[in-house]
């Protein structure tokens, strides 16, 4: 697959620079406006290196360790590219085993997992069963309408921890703390829809998206005349199929959808896939079981679905989709060291940073995606990988994964999205309780490119914590 580098992408690779001191007028504007984030940042820490010169132009503690939240993707995303290159692809295999006779496949059907992410609507115009009609399209040019035996979900790639230690166990149906798992469908989450339903009293219409029989709902919500406030989850423990709904829709308003990350991430697929292929004209006669991994011979391939590394790590950076960094994380650890587990990746991710001249034992890293607490590195550690990528073989397809300032459909559309800023800002968001971060590149007026790392701890506000960061890179371009 042939990629183009973004506008932003090309113009932050063309850096100039030139040997010497970092800019005294630079290090006076940015240190102005270091000076009044630390009212709403007290515990902040920055980092600027000029990456052609690789000279610091501008710190401020940067080496005290901080909470990365999602900055903590930059880490993962660049391990993955530096170890695994941009030509490689998540596999996961569709075998078969028995004699297709009169239609039927007879004998059973397995779906080897390969830890790819990215089985969900995403690039199927919102069609969750998307890559699973391909998937019945193949079976029946091979002449099978029909599965005699079971259908086996081959998960043992990854570990058997689907969500990590460390994620507070009171936000486990959020999108964003979705279980991982070798074989997921849709992010591992459902979409609920909540819409009013008939006049005032009326119980409001739910709707499951996609529908499948393996959810049960419970709702209590009404359409309402005047009150609108929709509450949608799922129940925990033998119940965490039962999907729920309450509160008070108003007549006329637009449907309430909410994602919910499910519980069993390997039953959901199983009932994804068989409601799927049933729909395109292959039935299974068994049941979807999962299976660590596939016993007996005889076994065949009947289909390949690949999914190409850049597409989801562009997933990774620019929506911050947390699911996706924790696969890739533990992606990184069965394919570099036969474990498929958060142990295994950050193992695989230590490696790297060393060669990026990171130590061991100088920064915590606990997860893929930011999730935990645990991750903790220094400002300069940032720049310094940052620095490390930007001149790495992979450089432009790592600048091309992060989001850019003024990037349509992102949370950056309106963020520095005013010229001079507008495309040349390329950085990574990161958000936690008490944390606001933000690294990446910025080109300033000069033409020279740096590396920037603004991480803030103890933040009294998102929001004023955003501004204050904002107000340091705009300082930096205009007199970097």
């Amino acid at each position: 697959m042939i990629r183009l580098l973004s506008t932003s992408a090309v113009l932050l690779l063309a850096a100039a620079s030139s040997p010497g001191e970092g800019d005294p007028g630079l290090r006076r504007a940015v240190n102005d406006q270091v000076a009044a984030a630390r009212r709403v940042a007290p515990e902040l820490g920055v980092s600027v290196v000029d990456v052609a010169s690789g000279e610091t132009a501008y710190s401020f503690n940067p080496d005290t360790p901080r909470i990365l939240a999602s900055n903590t993707k930059l880490f993962t995303t660049a391990a993955a590219l530096d170890r695994l290159g941009p030509g490689f692809f998540f596999e996961t295999a569709v075998l078969g085993r028995g004699e297709v006779r009169g239609g039927t496949l007879a004998g059973d059907l397995a779906v080897v997992g390969g830890g790819d992410p990215h089985l969900s609507g995403r690039q199927y115009f919102g069609d969750s069963f998307g890559a699973f009609r391909e998937w019945a399209a193949a079976l029946r040019a091979l002449g099978i309408e029909r599965v005699a035996g079971d259908v086996l979900l081959v998960h043992g790639y990854f570990d058997d921890e689907r969500v990590h230690p460390d994620w507070p166990r009171d936000q486990l149906t959020r999108w964003y703390e979705a279980p991982v798992e070798a074989l997921s469908f849709n992010d591992n989450c459902v979409l609920v829809r909540v819409a009013p339903d008939g006049g005032p009293g009326r119980p409001a219409r739910v709707e499951v998206v996609p529908p499948l029989p393996y959810f049960t709902v419970e709702s209590s919500a009404v359409t309402s005349a005047e009150s609108h406030w929709v509450a949608i989850g799922r129940r925990s423990g033998a119940d965490s199929h039962v999907l729920t709904a309450g509160g008070r829709v108003r007549i006329g308003a637009e449907p309430v959808d909410k994602w919910v990350a499910v519980d069993d991430p390997l039953r959901y697929f199983g009932a994804a896939l068989v409601a799927a292929l049933a729909e395109e004209g292959v039935a299974a006669g068994g049941e979807a079981r999962p299976v660590t991994a596939l016993e007996g011979e005889g076994w065949r391939p009947l289909h390949t679905h690949r999914t190409d590394l850049l597409t989801v790590l562009e997933v990774v950076n620019k929506r911050s989709q947390n699911f996706y960094a924790e696969s890739v994380l533990k992606l990184l650890g069965a394919e570099l060291c036969g474990d498929g587990s958060w142990p295994g990746g950050i193992r695989a991710v230590a490696e790297v940073l060393a060669e990026a001249g990171i130590d061991a034992g100088s920064y915590a890293l606990a997860d893929g995606s930011g999730m935990s607490r645990g991750n903790r590195f220094t400002p300069r550690q940032v720049t310094l990988l940052l620095t490390h990528m930007f001149h790495h073989r992979w450089g432009a397809e790592f600048v091309r994964t992060l989001p850019h300032s003024g990037e349509a459909d992102l949370r950056w559309e309106k963020r520095l999205a005013q010229p001079p800023y507008r495309g040349n800002v390329m950085a990574k968001t990161g958000y936690l309780a008490g944390v606001s971060t933000l690294s990446g590149y910025a080109k300033a007026l000069s033409g020279k490119v740096y590396a920037f790392a603004i991480l803030a701890n103890g933040i009294a506000g998102e929001a004023a914590a955003r501004k204050a960061q904002d107000r340091i890179v705009r300082a930096l371009i205009d007199h970097g």
